[in-house]
């Protein structure tokens, strides 16, 4: 017998592949693949691409409901941090108001809205839920003043909820039945700044139809 091992076969030569058949890459696929972009990307359903999505538990949410979730989260987080977190330090409601106000534009501008734009399936997708969802210099002056629009409405909210409830249960006037908690005011937030948001589109849609009806009257 020889002493010299039997040369073994390698794994590709077992496997039936060669080295080079690795490397037999596909030119016109790669031309597809380098080239692609969303004019000549083929139309795919959203019930196709649920297919190639990772689904987590059995609660799916409409994403609908996400956006209005987060919309809400924030707010109620901003009255637990700063109306209930400063109101031993800052016992004046005006000014409760105003520095929660003001932290609700900040938090609006920098997390609100940036959480919307990273959710949103499409480039500008869920830019009809902010009111203002062009994001720049003025973006943040500009929630700020919606925020604060949003905060004297829901301290009105709070009045004329109470004296509801002060004449409904026959209360002293000088009694707060109803206090100022995350749950109800991030509703509250919530619900103002929606119909904040309608109201823009809907003069908007006024605006622009009466655009329309001047330059077909015109031409």
């Amino acid at each position: 017998m020889s002493d010299k091992k039997r040369k073994q076969p390698s794994p590709g030569e077992q496997t039936g592949f060669r080295a080079a058949d690795y490397y037999d890459l596909k030119p016109g696929a790669v031309e597809d693949l380098v080239t692609a972009n969303e004019e000549n990307s083929p139309n795919v359903s959203r019930k196709e691409l649920r297919k190639y999505t990772v689904q987590r538990g059995r609660l799916h949410l409409a994403d609908w409901v996400k956006l209005l979730l987060i919309k809400w989260w924030f707010p109620a987080a901003v009255c637990y941090f700063f109306i209930w977190g400063l109101g031993a330090m800052v016992p004046n409601v005006l000014d409760q108001l105003v520095i929660a106000g003001i932290a609700l534009g900040f938090v609006t501008d920098l997390l609100t809205n940036n959480a919307l734009r990273f959710m949103a399936r499409t480039s500008g997708a869920n830019d009809r839920w902010m009111m203002y969802p062009r994001k720049g210099f003025w973006s943040l002056p500009l929630n700020l003043l919606h925020a604060g629009v949003i905060m004297f409405l829901v301290f009105t909210a709070y009045n004329v909820l109470n004296q509801m409830l002060i004449s409904l249960r026959g209360l002293s006037a000088d009694q707060v039945p109803l206090g100022v908690e995350p749950i109800l005011f991030g509703l509250l937030c919530l619900g103002f700044d929606m119909l904040l948001i309608a109201l823009k589109r809907g003069l908007k849609k006024i605006v622009s139809d009466a655009k329309r009806n001047v330059r077909e009257g015109r031409g």
